[in-house]
């Protein structure tokens, strides 16, 4: 039993002395190799890597203008990346443009036909196409100038999001806008000053409450001539006593020639895209 006492006391004190060590020569080693003198700290240039003793990670900010190290513009690049699905669905066509596709294939009865893949794949590029102007106003006006420094974060940050206001000032209803207004206690505004005064918080809840409105009544109207070869599909099964066959099964065929007919997809996507401008 002593021996054994004996053996676990010498394993647990070399293990002690492993972290011990491991502990102290990094820092040690450290403490040698930052221990110059003042004069060879100061004839270190600025381009030499020892000259940054955080690694790359830096923020220089002087009165109005400032820079960023490569490694926090990396963080923010990353961090937009992450919120980049919700502001494409939140701040741009996408949302109307998904809803009604949405009510289009359950009006159509195919269930998975288009795939949802497709779906959000074809709202995503008619996004783009709807928006082009407004990325392309930002990129030229706010993103290139701040990124070569001619003018400041501030101004970059309200001249890139005037022509996104501008859009959402144009697809917003005004019961909408004034909703979001009684709700924050503010004043609706009146003059184009007062607009741009508005938070964004206050103008991106209403713009989405006017996108939801907007495809729930185009999804509506959609609905109409499927509804109506419904009922008339029904109504001859009932007259003929074929009241056990579903009603669907012989008005998708019917419902797909018609909008086949009728070239329902340059229909609907071509009045889905004019609703924006």
């Amino acid at each position: 039993m002593k021996k054994i006492c004996c053996i676990v006391s010498i394993v647990l004190g070399t293990i002690f002395l492993a972290g011990a060590l491991t502990l102290i020569v990094p820092s040690y080693i450290h403490a040698t190799e930052s221990s110059t003198t003042d004069t060879e700290v100061e004839n270190i240039e600025p381009s030499d890597p020892r000259a940054d003793i955080n690694n790359g990670f830096h923020i220089i900010y002087n009165n109005d203008s400032g820079q960023i190290s490569g490694t926090v513009r990396i963080l923010l690049v990353l961090t937009l990346i992450s919120l980049a699905p919700s502001l494409i669905i939140m701040l741009t066509s996408f949302t109307r443009i998904i809803i009604v596709l949405h009510f289009l294939r359950q009006a159509l009865g195919t269930q998975t036909a288009p795939p949802n893949q497709v779906l959000v794949g074809l709202a995503l590029f008619l996004t783009i196409f709807i928006m082009s102007p407004v990325f392309t106003d930002i990129n030229e006006n706010a993103i290139k100038p701040f990124d070569e420094g001619k003018i400041t974060q501030d101004q970059a940050i309200e001249i890139g999001t005037a022509p996104l206001r501008e859009f959402m000032y144009g697809q917003t209803q005004e019961k909408d806008l004034a909703l979001l207004c009684d709700i924050a206690k503010q004043d609706y505004p009146v003059t184009d000053e007062e607009f741009d005064a508005l938070p964004m918080t206050t103008v991106i809840p209403a713009f989405i409450l006017s996108e939801l409105r907007t495809a729930f009544v185009l999804g509506f109207l959609i609905y109409i001539p499927f509804i109506v070869i419904d009922m008339v599909v029904s109504s001859i099964l009932m007259s003929m006593g074929m009241m056990m066959l579903p009603p669907t099964t012989i008005s998708m065929p019917f419902k797909l020639l018609l909008f086949i007919l009728a070239d329902g997809w340059d229909l609907v996507i071509g009045q889905l895209v004019k609703s924006f401008f």
